[in-house]
């Protein structure tokens, strides 16, 4: 569990780690640094573990998948016998982060302790499922990826808690406006988006900023879901949603469609989607912030992202 998650109180943070402990054979662990995560999923992988836990919010769960599957997903058909084809232990999440946008879209509660009860229950019965997972270069991720604007927010955002300010919807709206008109270039696109092979197959050009879905919604101002693809599942590939302009009027229109969460909006060609892709890959002429499931990850000239389904069971 994440000490620093936003929403949960020492007081919940017990009543959780009694309700699994009561059911299960429990180890709690505390994160300590960034990447912490990564190497419990390792941990919890090498000794077989039968499920892993995560108290906290994308991040955290972010981190752990990445240690789960770090030797590769149950996809991976290289040798038979070797690590890839290990068993994966389950993955369940309590959300206790500001967005929780996994564990809701896998239709969790958002409050931790409902949620715990949930998935308790599906322990008991023996319920889960499989879900596809996404990649971007070396890093898998469960929700959503971006690079662009979304991902300035992420950092923005970022620095904001490094100042021990909250990460709250309002703070989240402020700070994109923030970067709208203060911080990225609204001028010139560094972005090009490569349909299957990355060269030459599919290109659209002059692309301002990406954003990777892996599942809908792509993420949560509150209550209120932000959708640029609907179509997004982890029954399926990957979605995506670009824009190939910045001026005012076609950010409105885009802005209108993620809270509409339909596809019927359009600005003269400048909105660019594509649904249920197994493979691609999005270049930049400069570098370009990049988040992975709301974290930042620096920045990058270059990224292939794939597909993996049923690559991980998780308990909802």
């Amino acid at each position: 569990m994440n000490p620093r998650a936003t929403t949960t109180s020492p007081r919940v943070v017990d009543v959780i780690v009694h309700a699994f402990s009561a059911e299960l054979d429990l180890d709690v662990t505390v994160t300590t640094h960034r990447g912490h995560g990564i190497a419990l999923g390792e941990r919890a992988r090498s000794e077989g573990m039968d499920v892993v836990v995560t108290l906290g919010g994308d991040g955290i769960v972010n981190e752990v998948v990445n240690g789960l599957l770090g030797q590769g997903s149950p996809d991976d058909e290289a040798t038979p016998g070797s690590p890839a084809q290990d068993r994966v232990p389950m993955l369940a999440a309590v959300p206790g982060g500001s967005a929780n946008v996994f564990a809701r879209a896998l239709g969790l509660p958002n409050d931790a302790v409902e949620a715990t009860g949930v998935l308790l229950e599906s322990l008991r019965d023996g319920r889960a499922r499989s879900i596809g997972v996404g990649r971007a270069g070396d890093r898998w991720f469960l929700a959503n990826a971006g690079i662009g604007i979304d991902a300035e927010i992420i950092a923005s955002m970022e620095e904001h808690r490094s100042a021990g300010r909250a990460a709250t919807p309002l703070r989240y709206v402020t700070t994109t406006l923030a970067a709208y008109f203060r911080r990225t270039d609204r001028r010139h696109p560094a972005l090009t988006l490569h349909r299957q092979s990355g060269i030459g197959d599919g290109v659209t050009e002059g692309v301002f900023f990406a954003v990777v879905q892996n599942a809908a919604p792509w993420t949560y101002l509150g209550s209120l879901p932000i959708n640029p693809c609907p179509d997004a599942s982890f029954d399926t590939g990957l979605d995506v949603f670009a824009l190939r302009g910045l001026k005012v009027p076609t950010a409105l229109v885009a802005a209108s469609r993620m809270l509409r969460g339909t596809g019927r909006s359009t600005a003269r060609g400048a909105l660019v989607t594509w649904h249920d892709q197994d493979a691609f890959a999005v270049t930049a002429d400069r570098p370009m912030a990049l988040q992975i499931d709301g974290e930042g990850m620096g920045t990058t000239t270059g990224v292939r992202f794939t597909a993996h389904p049923e690559a991980l069971r998780v308990v909802c």
